[in-house]
């Protein structure tokens, strides 16, 4: 599959992989901008800003956006975090020009006031709604926690004061610093023709703002405070729990074996954790996560429980990764391992939609393009001795821990409401 990448004058990046025996074409406009890039009083404009781009655009109302996508067969989406904000769509090949047309209208948004201000009562209701799944909650308190003041900890959804508090304006301020062509990554995969999707952009595209942007902390995470940290809230029925620790990232070439390890210490079967924890039914769940963020990567491990059950779990947890910190994975758990991730990155690869995420992710953090073929090989590369080098490079039993739910002690940990 041809990979090809050009840049308008205005700094847009663009990048395409095609294939012709593919049935459907995906394309995406990737922001490199997200809760880390918000100062705290814009904490929670980049979602909220998200949700702005659909309520119409000089050429279109709200209702035209929507009925546009509708008209084409699109299936369209967008999501904010920590680092990237998306806007995506999968059509038919014959609908590329309009799918481009209609993503890149979005992009630059009215940004009325009055549609500011319905939305506005919208993302404080989500807020108060993410308030009541303990998970959300849990997360959100753990990064806050581990990462004090470094802007990875910001919270994607902001909070009631921070959002309650945003004006019209300081959403726009920041639209204009964060959301110039520089910034952007144009990206499609699937039967499409590389000149004509050249051309869509350049028409659509060629007039958008050029800012200075770049990320600051972009440098590792190594001020964690450790220990246990326990927040009550006595409605919730389970006890839930995160062990947070440093990792490597995005653009290094340990996430392999990071990756590796996180699937055979936790995937969500066949994993030590899946059968040490959620077989035996000690736990709901338990999983092991690696995140690729930009100059700073991080393991999660998540456990949901019964509250009388949480400080056996624990023990059980950190048990885990001690032995692993200490022994490393077995081969069979290496093979296993590298079994499950070459077949989901191929299962992924052969839809446009997973190839144009994976070819955007990979530019908007290395600067670089791997086919599926490479990826594929990096990972069938690890070997032990690269599982080692990761481990001693990043301990994954020197974690910070955060509980959250009914329990108002733990391991002599006096709870904290929340």
């Amino acid at each position: 599959m041809p990979f090809h990448s050009h840049r308008l004058p205005n700094g847009l990046q663009i990048i395409g992989e095609t294939s012709p025996s593919a049935r459907s074409v995906a394309v995406g406009f990737f922001v490199r901008t997200g809760a880390r890039d918000e100062t705290p009083a814009e904490a929670g404009v980049s979602h909220f800003l998200e949700h702005m781009m659909f309520k119409g655009t000089a050429r279109r109302t709200a209702e035209q956006v929507n009925l546009d996508f509708d008209r084409i067969g699109a299936n369209n989406n967008a999501s904010t975090s920590e680092e990237n904000t998306v806007y995506y769509a999968a059509v038919l090949p014959e609908y590329l020009p309009k799918v481009v047309d209609v993503l890149a209208d979005m992009l630059r948004p009215s940004l009325r006031q009055d549609d500011f201000d319905t939305e506005k009562k919208v993302i404080l209701e989500e807020i108060k709604l993410y308030d009541d799944q303990p998970d959300s909650v849990m997360s959100d308190h753990a990064r806050r926690i581990y990462y004090k003041s470094h802007p990875l900890g910001n919270s994607v959804l902001g909070t009631l004061e921070s959002v309650g508090a945003l004006t019209r304006d300081q959403m726009y301020a920041y639209f204009s610093r964060r959301y110039a062509a520089n910034n952007i990554v144009a990206s499609a995969a699937g039967n499409f023709d590389w000149d004509e999707f050249v051309k869509l952009i350049s028409d659509a595209c060629s007039t958008w703002n050029t800012d200075i942007v770049g990320r600051e902390n972009r440098t590792e995470w190594t001020d964690a405070p450790g220990g246990l940290h326990v927040l009550t809230r006595e409605k919730v029925q389970q006890e839930y729990a995160l062990f947070v620790g440093n990792g490597p990232p995005a653009d290094s070439k340990m996430r392999y074996a990071a990756d590796t390890v996180a699937l055979a210490v936790g995937d969500y079967s066949g994993s030590r954790l899946y059968w040490e924890l959620v077989d035996p039914g000690h736990a709901e769940s338990a999983d092991f996560g690696y995140a690729e963020n930009d100059g700073s990567g991080a393991i999660f491990v998540s456990l949901t429980c019964e509250p009388d059950n949480t400080a056996e779990n624990l023990a059980r947890i950190e048990k885990i990764l001690k032995d692993v910190q200490r022994d490393g994975i077995t081969d069979a758990e290496l093979q296993q391992a590298k079994n499950k991730i070459l077949s989901r990155v191929v299962r992924r690869s052969e839809r446009p939609m997973g190839r144009m995420m994976a070819i955007a992710s990979m530019w908007t953090y290395t600067g670089e393009y791997r086919d599926v073929d490479t990826e594929l090989a990096n990972f069938d590369a690890v070997t032990q001795k690269d599982i080692r080098a990761y481990l001693d490079a990043y301990p994954i039993d020197r974690t910070t821990v955060v509980a959250f739910g009914p329990m108002t002690e733990l391991n002599g940990t006096v709870g904290k409401a929340v």
